[in-house]
């Protein structure tokens, strides 16, 4: 069964199961480089905020085997926890002065979002674009964001130049940046995935790569503080030389030591090679190896060399 066919199904069965007393809507979300997702959203009367229940993974477990009974019951069950208590009064959101201390920015492919790109405002960094979204943080909905469009912009009467201003503050203050070896990142990984498990002797495979990992503390959208003021200044001044910076997703960049320039092909051939096998596609953020000059102060796309 094709996805669209599944998520009418679903409607249907839902609409019937929930009574009048609810609404079910069907909604195509178009997230980073133009992946769409099958939204669901079920609307209980007089309610004015509802989670968007993404089905594609519902779908995948309904081909996989699952029971279409079981399907419904395990999305009623995600919607009741993620539905908030309250409703949310967003009238603030009107104002520019009430929402500038949590304007942010993010680093995004330009090519894969060009007709994004269209209706948001932007600046182009090499093959990127920075954008800017409002960080929300609230009791009824936790941490989230909105991003932000051409028309907030008209609304408050701002500026893009205004919005870099105020994201510039903003993101490193709500969102500080870390750079950790890649030995302690996959420590990292590891505590994460067993928590409170002694560690195991492993071989100083990871100590021994000349690699950092630059992201933020959420680990979400990281790659961006490769552009926070004075970073890589700082980074290049602990490395003492010129270094390659891989595009490892849009949450996270690799820093690499210069080396021979042959190399430089291998590079980016690997950081293809991830973007296709090991990351999810809206999260790809460049097939692209970048390089920064510590006397230039400054990033650039490495050329591919041919030989």
């Amino acid at each position: 069964m094709e996805i669209k066919a599944f998520a009418k199904k679903v409607q249907n069965v839902l609409e019937r199961e929930l009574g009048g007393n609810y609404r079910v809507e069907l909604k195509e979300v178009r997230k980073n480089n133009g992946v769409i997702l099958q939204g669901l959203l079920i609307l209980p009367r007089g309610r004015n905020v509802v989670p968007t229940i993404y089905l594609d993974s519902f779908w995948e477990a309904y081909e996989s085997g699952m029971p279409f009974a079981v399907v419904i019951r395990r999305l009623i069950a995600v919607y009741r926890e993620d539905m908030p208590d309250e409703d949310i009064d967003m009238e603030y959101f009107k104002f520019f002065e009430k929402v500038r201390d949590r304007i942010c920015y993010r680093l995004i492919n330009r090519e894969e979002n060009r007709e994004l790109l269209e209706e948001i405002p932007h600046i182009e960094f090499l093959d990127l674009a920075i954008c800017f979204y409002y960080a929300y943080q609230g009791k009824a909905l936790g941490e989230g964001s909105i991003l932000i469009t051409n028309s907030h912009v008209e609304m408050w009467k701002t500026t893009t130049a205004e919005l870099l201003a105020l994201a510039q503050v903003n993101t490193p203050r709500l969102y500080p940046w870390s750079c950790l070896s890649m030995e302690d990142v996959m420590r990292e990984i590891v505590e994460q995935e067993s928590p409170g498990k002694p560690e195991e002797s492993e071989p100083d495979l990871w100590a021994e790569l000349p690699m950092r990992v630059l992201s933020n503390m959420k680990r979400t959208y990281g790659a961006v503080c490769m552009i926070y003021p004075g970073v890589l200044e700082k980074l290049a001044a602990e490395m003492g030389q010129d270094f390659y910076i891989l595009p490892s997703s849009v949450h996270e960049v690799i820093f690499l030591r210069e080396i021979r320039a042959d190399g430089e092909n291998a590079l980016r051939d690997m950081i293809m090679e991830i973007n296709r096998t090991q990351v999810a596609p809206e999260e790809v953020l460049s097939d692209q190896l970048y390089h920064y000059d510590v006397l230039e102060k400054k990033i650039k796309i490495v050329s591919k060399t041919i030989s």
